[in-house]
């Protein structure tokens, strides 16, 4: 297997984000190199559509916890660089868990692009994550799905509430709050991941929605989530259950 894993042509390094994740890429080979072993991007310029605005998001995957870069979220040279490090135990770890947020963390499972590789572990960490994924049943992921439409419903309330007292930028903000948890209520029930916040609520048709319009949603997918085994409010045995 190449070192890229062959998908290294479907990155644009000719731009500043791809020169930059270039350049990230070989400072961590000469520092780190007994302990690094694998590097890749996620995100825009692993998609092949970054653009000006756009992030450098770079996972480094280390031997051992504790190795390596420290973790980062920072600018350098105007670019915002999301550095990610976690050991090749923990990140396959984590590719086999399925949490409320799955959603917009499977992404960076399935499609991040190698910059180095040479044991093909972005691979097996794809190839983990869709193996729980065929092993998961309906329960799972509709539980999933409460916890987060709670999330929605009770953000909702609030924003309803913050209206009533004219506190309109404390209510925008749990509008916001409101419409991403009822996109991963929508992504956990149909099985469907997301780049990112702003891509699940532009794709669940939830971008614009507002207080009305947002209740009317919980309340249809509350209906579904009742019909799928257990209601969204009940009595106190169920919270138990």
């Amino acid at each position: 297997m190449p070192e890229n894993g062959g998908v290294q042509d479907e990155i644009d390094f000719t731009s500043p984000r791809g020169r930059l994740a270039v350049r990230l890429r070989d400072v961590i080979e000469r520092r780190w190199s007994a302990e690094v072993q694998a590097i890749g991007v996620h995100g825009s310029l692993a998609h092949g559509d970054d653009h000006d605005g756009s992030d450098v998001n770079l996972t480094v995957v280390t031997y051992r916890p504790g190795a390596g870069p420290r973790s980062a979220l920072r600018k350098v040279d105007g670019v915002l660089v999301d550095l990610r490090v976690v050991s090749a135990d923990e990140g396959l770890r984590q590719a086999q868990q399925l949490t409320p947020r799955w959603p917009l963390e499977a992404e960076r499972f399935v499609t991040t692009r190698a910059l180095h590789d040479p044991r093909g572990w972005f691979g097996r960490l794809r190839d983990a994550h869709l193996g729980r994924l065929a092993e998961a049943r309906p329960p799972e992921f509709s539980g999933l799905a409460r916890h987060d439409w709670q999330v929605a419903s009770a953000a909702h309330s609030r924003a309803v509430r913050l209206a009533e007292w004219y506190e309109t930028d404390a209510a925008l903000v749990m509008i916001a709050e409101s419409r991403l948890h009822a996109a991963l209520v929508a992504g956990l029930l149909s099985r469907t991941y997301f780049r990112n916040a702003a891509d699940a609520v532009k794709r669940t048709g939830l971008a614009g929605a507002d207080v009305q319009e947002l209740g009317g949603v919980l309340k249809q997918q509350a209906e579904e989530l009742t019909a799928r085994g257990k209601p969204v409010d009940g009595n106190l045995a169920l919270l138990f259950e």
